[in-house]
């Protein structure tokens, strides 16, 4: 069973930093990408970050370059994201899925679908 359990939250003031993790379980796949994606009330969902296990191409959104960093650890199955500067309009629940199969982020986001997420960790930014 594929397990994605994301850690790490929280609540901090504008200008700190927090680091998320999302350790993976439950699949042995050589070629698959893991995504940061974020949901706030009211707001659509939005993908921040991806990196690819096959080519360990990166991928951030506009809203989050420059702040945000994904990196991997593949001893530990664990991918992390680095926030920093984090701002008001930052605050949501993070959720880190899979997409199984290769995938590239030298060009940008290509058309997928997540095919496994988690429940999400709550960061909370006040101003």
């Amino acid at each position: 069973e594929v397990q994605l359990v994301e850690s790490g939250g929280g609540l901090v003031q504008a200008g700190e930093s927090l680091r998320l993790s999302c350790a993976a379980s439950g699949f042995a796949f050589s070629d698959y990408a893991i995504c940061w994606f974020r949901q706030a009330p009211g707001r659509e969902r939005e993908e921040i970050s991806c990196i690819s296990s096959s080519d360990g191409s990166t991928y951030s959104a506009d809203s989050v370059k420059g702040r945000f960093t994904i990196s991997s650890d593949n001893a530990k199955n664990t991918v992390y994201l680095q926030m920093n500067s984090l701002k008001p309009e930052d605050t949501a629940v993070y959720h880190c899925a899979v997409v199984i199969g290769f995938i590239t982020f030298v060009h940008g986001p290509t058309g997928y679908e997540y095919d496994y997420w988690g429940q999400g960790t709550q960061v909370t930014v006040s101003s």
